[in-house]
Formats: C-alpha cells, structure tokens, sequence
C-alpha cells in the first residue's frame, strides 16, 4: 500500500488534466459500480449537501483527487431526477479559500424558496498544523454552481475541542426558525452537538447551547454528521459516534446509531424512546445524511459512504476507493426506523434470471424465506464452497454475516463476523449486488446490512437453502464520465 507523505495528501487540483489519466485508468477496474455513486478518481467518503430543488436531486460527496487517501477533500458534485440515475456535475466545493485551506469538509444543504443553500466545514490549519474548524455556506448560482460566501457564518467555540464540524441545518416551523447542528466534542472528549440558530439562512447565527441527549452524557468521543428530522410523529436522531467501541461491533471504533424520541427546540433537549440502534449492522456504512426538503412528514431518504474511517479497502492498489448506498426510504412503524430500498429501484430491473446458481455482477435477489434456519452463500466458488455466507438462526433470531472465506479479505483486525438480531422471524431477503458492494434488507426494512465486497473471477456463484429465490440483473445507472 502506497506511503502517502502529507504534501501529496493535500496537493491542490490545478487542472482536470492532471487526474484525466487516473479516471481512464480506474473506469477499466472489475470493481467500478454500475448503480452506486462513486468517485470519478480517487477516494470518495461522507455524503454532503443532499437536497431536492425544484425538482432535482443534489447530492455532493467528500472526495480526495488524487488516490484513496484521506487529505485534501473537495465536494464532489451528483444530480439526478430520480435518485437512481446519477450524473457528474463536477467540483461542487474547492478548499481554496484561506478559511478552507486544508479541506472543505462535511456539511448539509436546504432549499428555500429559489435558492439552494449549502453548509460545511471550512478545515484550516496555520504554518503549525493547528486546525480551526469555521462553519460556511455556499449558494446554488444560476449555472448551477454552488458559490460560496466571502467569510464564514462562524468560527468554532474555545470551550470545545477542535473537532467541531459537518453542520446539518434545519428550518423549523413551529420556532420560525433555522438551526445549525454541529457535530463536536468536548474538551474531556465527549462526544455532543452544538446548536446554532437564527432567522435567517446566511446571517445572524448565534450560539444556542449543547444539545442535551438525556442518558447519553458520555455516549462516544466524537458525534460527527449528526441529523436529526422529523417523521411519522416522532423526531429521529442519527448520528455518528466516534472513539468508542461497542457491543456486538468487534474491534470498529467508527458507528452509525439513531435515536428515536421527541426533540425540544425550546429547552435543545432530544429525549430518546429508548435505546440506541445501529442504522445499519453492516461492515461498511457510515457517515449518513437524510436529504432536504423530501416534502413527505411519513418518510425521511437516506444515503451514506460505503466505508468506514480509518479502515483500508482493495481497491486501495488501483488508486481509488468507496462509493454511496443505495438510497433508502425511513419510516416510523411501531415505534421503530423501518428501512427500505429507494421506491422506484425496480425500474432497473432488466431481465428475470433463473435460479441456476449464477450470480451476475449488478443484481437484485429476493428470497422468501420458509419458517426454521436459513442459509445463503454469495460469491461463492464453482465448487459451491467459500463466498459471503449469512446464516439465519431461527431460535436466537439472529442472523451472522461472515465475510471470512472470501478470496480477498480485508480490515481482519476490525471484524470479519457480524450478527444482525431480528425482532421477528426471517421471512424475507432483499439483497442489492453491485461490482463492489452488497446491501441486505431484512422483512421488508426491519434491519439493514451494508458491506464492501470484491469478488474474483471465479467467485460468481451462489447457493442456498430451499427457499422461493427471484433474480434480476440491473441497469447501469450512474454515468462514469469523467467531469471535473
């Protein structure tokens, strides 16, 4: 693995030229997605400025030019009409401000009226390496470009350690008013949300306080991307903990939770239901961001990074690495987040395969599956064996992912083996394979499950339990041209 020194890491893009050969070069890889966002070269992580304008979803992406490392991050600019077919806009953000000099890091977006409004995190570091995070905006210009301002909306709080960032902002109704909630960290390193308010999109922020998360005081040494909306009658919170391991994620010290409860503006106080969840038990997942102005109160659209901080990932050797979910549809049922693939994702179904044991690159399968345990077995070898099992326990109502028998393997140290705990029996599997990624959804959104997968030339098999199995190829849907 290349040995990237810190003055490669955060080189400045002069001209596209400079990375055109790398796009050529990396668009050939047997691991370049056919339906998922991903970088046009180098590495792509946290999803930014997702929104719905005038009819067109905006979506950005933290991106590095240069290789699969993480440096000097750009905002990577997508649309699409339909969140299914996506199109390279190019450079959304550039760090070429002095408030933004080392990175223009995560942030959020929001329509209002005509204009599209970004936010993020301007990343400064002076001639010592010490980091000022500033809070920014930008402004979706009449090209279709997004333009920032000419100073900051606010610089960070000395009362908290320098990890203050990704400001997701939110209008609400009932105050009149708009709120910036800022991923941070406290001075003991704990992880916590500042809040920022003011009646105006681009100026008159102040300070509101800590957001106070009764029970979790402690919870982590760092929040980053936190999102908090409101659907089907409860506020939801998800964010991004930090520093920490916990229980059932092996080695990770990188999460994905939700809370779901009731959020007082008033006293900046969100009182949970109950415990936390994972949003997605995956190995891969994290850094998720609802969209703006979705107009529907029952439902929320997610997307997150397929990948993980910290973690190193194959096609790390080809100069390029990550790529986005599948976005999903949150809704409330019962007092639980309810997950569910993009409504429309059907449309790219182009042709019915049987179940003969092949498993082509980009598909979708669905399996009904009967009452007792259960068994599946993806990219498995010609000889049936290896692949990326699950298995399905129907006494404990778990079921264990196990990525071990893959040919390549990778981020052992963190974890190989995961479970995924069901409140109700497995009845039904849908389960998304592109060339570089698999995404499982169990009952119908009960719970989720996301990972990295690079099979080989001979790992395009597949088997399983007797059970009722449809499959589908799916259309390229993401153009990979090279715009910069």
């Amino acid at each position: 693995m290349k040995e990237w020194t810190r003055e490669e890491r955060y080189r400045a893009l002069q001209n596209p030229e400079e990375i055109r050969g790398l796009h050529e070069r990396i668009k050939t890889s047997a691991y370049r997605q056919t339906y998922h966002v991903q970088p046009v070269t180098g590495l792509s992580s946290d999803p930014n400025g997702f929104a719905l304008h005038q009819g067109k979803w905006h979506l950005c992406y933290q991106w590095c030019p240069w290789g699969a490392v993480h440096g000097l991050k750009y905002w990577y600019h997508v649309t699409s009409p339909d969140l299914l077919h996506w199109t390279n806009e190019g450079i959304g953000l550039a760090p070429d401000r002095d408030y933004d000099n080392k990175g223009a890091h995560s942030g959020s977006a929001i329509s209002v009226g005509d204009a599209l409004y970004f936010y993020y995190t301007g990343n400064h570091r002076d001639e010592n390496w010490v980091r000022t995070p500033w809070t920014c905006a930008a402004v979706l210009n009449a090209e279709g470009r997004l333009e920032k301002l000419d100073a900051p909306l606010f610089g960070p709080r000395a009362d908290h350690s320098e990890h203050q960032r990704d400001p997701k902002v939110v209008w609400n109704a009932e105050q009149q008013r708009y709120y910036i909630f800022l991923g941070a960290q406290t001075l003991d390193k704990r992880g916590c949300v500042l809040v920022y308010e003011s009646a105006q999109p681009l100026s008159g922020w102040r300070f509101a306080g800590e957001l106070k998360v009764p029970g979790y005081e402690a919870f982590g040494g760092m929040w980053e991307c936190p999102y908090i909306t409101r659907i089907g009658g409860k506020d939801l919170l998800i964010f991004s903990p930090q520093y920490t391991t916990l229980p059932g994620r092996g080695n990770s010290t990188n999460h994905n939770v939700y809370l779901l409860g009731t959020m007082d503006y008033e006293a900046l106080t969100f009182t949970p239901d109950g415990p936390y969840r994972f949003l997605d038990y995956g190995f891969d997942f994290y850094a998720a961001q609802g969209a703006a102005n979705v107009g529907d109160p029952e439902k929320a659209i997610l997307i997150a990074w397929i990948g993980l901080p910290d973690n190193h990932y194959p096609t790390e050797a080809e100069d390029w690495e990550g790529s986005m979910s599948l976005p999903r549809e949150l809704r409330v049922v019962g007092g639980r987040l309810v997950q569910t693939p993009i409504q429309g994702v059907e449309r790219l179904r182009t042709a019915e395969l049987a179940d003969d044991g092949r498993l082509p690159a980009a598909c979708e399968l669905e399996i009904a599956v009967p009452a007792g345990d259960f068994d599946l077995a993806l990219f498995a070898r010609a000889d049936g064996t290896g692949g990326l099992t699950l298995h399905y326990d129907a006494a404990s109502r778990v079921c264990t992912v196990d990525r071990r028998a893959m040919a390549k393997r990778f981020n052992q140290a963190v974890f190989e083996v995961l479970d995924v705990p069901l409140e109700t029996p497995l009845r039904k599997l849908r389960v998304f394979i592109d060339r570089s990624s698999t995404e499982f959804f169990f009952n119908d959104g009960e719970a989720a499950f996301t990972t990295h997968s690079y099979p080989e030339a001979d790992e395009h098999r597949f088997n399983h339990s007797p059970a009722e199995v449809k499959l589908w190829t799916l259309e390229t849907s993401v153009r990979d041209d090279f715009v910069v």
